[in-house]
């Protein structure tokens, strides 16, 4: 589906890749419609775009269906029609093994990473049904096909969301709808700060494990795959490293993302 002219949500939009897609998305010609619970970082990313008359912002807690179901309401509403759904918002939990792992932290990133996403396409799915053509972008993570040891429930939840993406695929194949779902790799983002996470500072002469994508270029692929009509989309050099190597020998990968990790005192 073209972005041009079509009316788009995208979810995680106060900041990272979710700023990103919603420049990108103004840029080709698109009328976004901005989510975040962040009320600032939202407000600098509408300040940041140049074309403000093709912007609405809304803020609102995505793992609150009440709120979701509003929010689809005040947007549908403001803009008439919604042709796309970007859902990019997700936390990370802290480095944490789920022996050790409370409960609360669990339940949190659950509720926002899937039950968000989940929300947010039900809420906009049935409208999305009655467009000439409409499209669902839902974003999972190299961690939702690749276990990270210290991230199992945030890659649980992402996983969640590959298989649920995929059914919805399936499921809207003789529709109008398209859909498709992302794998990103290490994005160059403030998502452990934004989650509350605190992270090991690396030495100065320290070399990160792997080259991060940065968030301009994620969207880009993003919106790419979108436009392409893409049923998955790998977005960075790593993201399509580990799918490789986790269909190649799940076993042997794991072990060996476990002892580079181990080395990152995370």
């Amino acid at each position: 589906m073209k972005v041009r002219d079509k009316v788009i949500v995208v979810t995680g939009a106060g900041g990272g890749v979710g700023r990103e897609l919603v420049l990108n998305l103004l840029s080709k010609g698109a009328k976004v419609a901005a989510i975040d619970i962040n009320k600032e970082r939202l407000e600098e990313t509408a300040k940041i775009a140049k074309d403000k008359k093709n912007l609405s912002i809304h803020i609102c807690d995505i793992s609150k269906l009440e709120l979701v179901s509003q929010v689809a309401k005040d947007i549908i509403e403001k803009h008439g029609a919604v042709d796309g759904l970007i859902n990019n918002a997700g936390i990370i939990q802290p480095f944490i093994k789920v022996n050790d792992l409370d409960y609360a932290k669990i339940n949190l990133v659950m509720n926002v990473n899937f039950y968000g996403t989940l929300y947010m396409t039900k809420a906009f799915l049935p409208h999305l049904l009655t467009r000439p053509e409409g499209h669902i972008l839902n974003v999972s993570s190299m961690g939702g096909f690749f276990p990270f040891p210290g991230q199992s429930i945030y890659g649980a939840s992402k996983a969640a969301i590959k298989l649920m993406t995929e059914g919805l695929y399936a499921e809207l194949l003789s529709t109008n709808v398209h859909v498709t779902i992302v794998f990103p790799g290490a994005i160059a983002t403030d998502i452990a700060k934004n989650s509350d996470v605190v992270m090991a500072q690396p030495k100065t002469d320290e070399k990160p494990a792997m080259k991060m994508t940065s968030p301009v270029v994620c969207a880009e692929i993003m919106i790419k795959g979108m436009e392409k009509n893409k049923f998955q989309v790998f977005a960075g050099k790593d993201s399509k490293m580990m799918h490789f190597m986790y269909k190649l020998s799940p076993k042997s990968a794991i072990k060996m993302i476990s002892k580079v990790m181990a080395g990152q005192n995370l």
